[in-house]
């Protein structure tokens, strides 16, 4: 399907991206210990704009250049099958998993889980609460893995907020006994250096290996210090989880500075992300590959020895990628899509005063072989629906549309809704289809809007900030094939090889 005639594509004079705090102070501000489900692991979830800025929102949406408030829009490929608002967990959604006619959905007070075997009506199977950010989450076989990412007061479900501070405080993984899908058991815990921002599966037959993203340390922080310039790698027994250790620290940056040898940062590269760890990995075990967006640097390394993976290739981008946040393979392992998740996930990026090239995807083919690959980078992409100054958004988690001899995705972007696009010229990528809603707000910038949007066994699942969970129906004649691909597993950052 073509798109260029639809005016929800055309470019409109939007006003500059209010600014607005990153997601990351958000998350490490310690608030008041209150009672769970305990908003202190909350983003930032407002922030005014200028009345001149309210007034042209209000225009956009009278002339039909964005949708108005909370208005669902798509393109004509694209059904809404069903929304699933908040309930019992009610903190913001987060990322999602699946196995089986099950989805996982992570929340900031616990996770929800969903029978889809209707994908038009998905029905709650069981919603635990266990407050800390970002409770990015994960399954392998019985196991459940959530990321803490706030300082709290202890590992239990029951824990409040704690200063990073007090040495007793706790940030780690948390694993769950899902073999009864309607009553998860919490059945162990491991405390990794700063915390779990997120967390990557390398599952083998009777182990699970855990690898643990977290970064920003600080002198004052007992269990986070500098330098942090790699990655916790976690060993769970499948038969024994509360056996599950820390067993390595890769450094994936060595260096002699304080924070390794990672990207400074400004001043040296004004408006990029100092590199002290990584935000996002995503391996294909297949391919015994991985790539990591760490801050400030993209790299690609070999996890042949999954305990002491092994960095092939490093690149950065000093002049348009503020922070790298997400990395995803293409089928073939001879492209990499890393996103720049500038302002945080908070910051309304999406407008021509930012621009085309700035809080977006960069796709980059690898070439060579063996340790002599190299990232090459060919173009960005980014959605051609410009969003109001009041609409947080920028390039966030997808993943691929299994189709054989095409690279195709979905992801989303906060408010900018869900894309599938089509990279397979890398040179040449192009949107072919989306789902997005309406501001949340005319008068101020409040976040929300789609954090994971992922393809899974013929429908795409979409877990919004705000307005819950949503199933989409995707009909296309590039994507059409993709509906025969069944799998039993997915964690997207565990890239399947979908036709082996």
């Amino acid at each position: 399907m073509t798109l260029s005639n639809d005016p929800r594509t055309r470019r409109r004079r939007l006003g500059v991206a209010t600014a607005a705090a990153g997601l990351l102070a958000a998350l490490l501000t310690a608030h008041p210990a209150i009672a769970t489900p305990d908003p202190g692991d909350a983003p930032t979830t407002q922030k005014e704009v200028s009345r001149s800025d309210q007034a042209e929102v209000r225009e956009a949406i009278a002339d039909g250049a964005i949708p108005g408030q909370d208005e669902i829009v798509h393109s004509a490929n694209i059904e809404h099958l069903a929304n699933v608002p908040k309930d019992l967990v009610k903190g913001t959604n987060s990322d999602l998993a699946f196995q089986g006619k099950y989805a996982f959905a992570g929340n900031y007070d616990g996770f929800r889980i969903f029978d889809i075997s209707d994908p038009s009506a998905p029905r709650t199977v069981a919603q635990v609460l266990c407050p800390g950010s970002q409770n990015d989450i994960s399954v392998s076989g019985n196991l459940l893995f959530l990321s803490t990412d706030s300082s709290r007061s202890d590992s239990s479900c029951n824990s409040t907020t704690q200063p990073a501070t007090e040495k007793s405080s706790w940030e780690g993984m948390k694993v769950f006994d899902i073999s009864d899908k309607a009553n998860p058991k919490y059945v162990a815990a491991v405390e990794t250096a700063c915390g779990s921002h997120t967390h990557t599966l390398v599952p083998e037959r009777r182990n699970v290996y855990i690898y643990v993203s977290s970064y920003s340390p600080n002198a004052t922080y007992p269990d986070c210090q500098p330098p942090h310039d790699g990655i916790s790698v976690i060993k769970v027994p499948r038969s024994a989880p509360e056996k599950a250790a820390v067993v390595g620290f890769p450094v994936l940056f060595p260096g002699d500075g304080p924070d390794g040898g990672g990207n400074p940062g400004g001043p040296t590269n004004p408006g990029v992300s100092k590199t002290t760890g990584c935000h996002d990995l995503t391996v294909l075990p297949s391919k015994d590959l991985a790539a990591g967006a760490c801050m400030g640097d993209g790299i690609l390394f070999s996890i042949e020895d999954p305990e002491h993976p092994k960095v092939i290739d490093r690149v950065q981008d000093n002049v348009n990628f503020a922070f790298w946040h997400s990395a995803t393979f293409n089928q073939k392992a001879n492209k990499v899509v890393f996103t720049d998740e500038l302002g945080g996930g908070v910051g309304a990026t999406c407008n021509t005063a930012t621009g085309p090239t700035r809080g977006a995807d960069g796709i980059y083919d690898i070439v060579g072989r063996g340790e002599n690959r190299k990232l090459v980078f060919r173009s960005y992409f980014k959605i051609p629906r410009m969003q109001a100054d009041t609409e947080n958004c920028v390039a966030h988690n997808g993943s691929l549309i299994p189709v054989k001899g095409k690279d195709l995705m979905v992801q989303a972007w906060y408010q900018g809704g869900v894309s599938v696009w089509d990279f397979t010229d890398s040179s040449n990528p192009k949107e072919i289809a989306y789902f997005e809603r309406g501001p949340l707000s005319t008068g101020s910038l409040t976040v929300g809007g789609s954090w994971s949007a992922y393809y899974y066994n013929g429908h795409i699942y979409s877990n919004d900030m705000a307005k819950g969970f949503d199933v989409l129906k995707i009909s296309d004649k590039l994507t059409d094939p993709a509906r025969r691909v069944r799998l039993g597993e997915l964690n997207v950052q565990t890239q399947p090889d979908y036709f082996d």
